[in-house]
């Protein structure tokens, strides 16, 4: 189930869109500053962001900068077409005026979604030494090629998708479900610590870091 995060200080309007986004079938995060969207994003992973500006504490333009990787649309009650190009100039994918048709609303969030999943599905990613190409769906480390299962190629491309977020063990079930439906938060540590291992035999590198009470992360390198 796909989640996106609700930032908007005005509760009303938040109630609104968590109602009508969970009869669609998605998960919900809420925040009501700047300030605790930024502490909600470090400890959660969401598909999509839905952005107010106007809140008390850091504005949505300036939340918007520190996001990365994760598509935001912007819904403002300013109309001005310079706030616009700003905002989609500085990383915003779409900007929806308020008070917005919720039929709108809910086909730009579907194609903005859509988007995101192409987009992940033809890279190739790389983190330091370690490559995941994920059309042919292989993995290597050092140019060395490395069997893993389907469960590990799934948390390992999540990791890599979110190479600097700590990502929480409900998070990571979350999002490898659709992929490997057979991972439970008992199986995941095993999982975790195999694929761990086979990559640390091919380089005596350890590539995923535990962040205790919290979740796993990608261990950071020095070049």
């Amino acid at each position: 189930m796909q989640t996106i995060a609700i930032i908007d200080d005005d509760e009303h309007i938040g109630n609104v869109l968590e109602e009508i986004l969970h009869r669609e079938g998605y998960n919900t995060l809420r925040a009501y500053s700047g300030t605790e969207a930024l502490y909600l994003l470090s400890q959660n992973n969401p598909n999509l962001i839905l952005l107010d500006l106007m809140m008390p504490g850091l504005s949505g333009e300036e939340v918007l900068s520190h996001i990365k990787d994760i598509p935001v649309i912007v819904l403002s009650a300013k109309v001005d077409v310079q706030d616009k190009v700003s905002l989609l100039l500085g990383g915003a994918v779409d900007y929806i005026t308020k008070p917005f048709d919720t039929k709108e609303l809910l086909a730009r969030i579907a194609v903005q979604l859509r988007n995101a999943a192409r987009y992940y599905d033809t890279k190739i990613l790389y983190y330091g030494d370690l490559k995941l190409d994920t059309k042919a769906m292989s993995v290597s480390v050092c140019d060395t090629p490395v069997s893993l299962t389907r469960t590990e190629y799934a948390i390992l491309k999540l990791l890599m998708q979110n190479p600097t977020q700590v990502l929480s063990k409900g998070i990571l079930l979350d999002q490898i479900s659709l992929d490997t439906p057979d991972c439970t938060e008992r199986s995941l540590k095993q999982h975790i610590s195999n694929l761990r291992k086979k990559l640390q035999d091919v380089s005596s590198k350890d590539y995923i870091e535990t962040v205790w009470g919290i979740g796993f992360k990608l261990a950071e390198h020095k070049s």
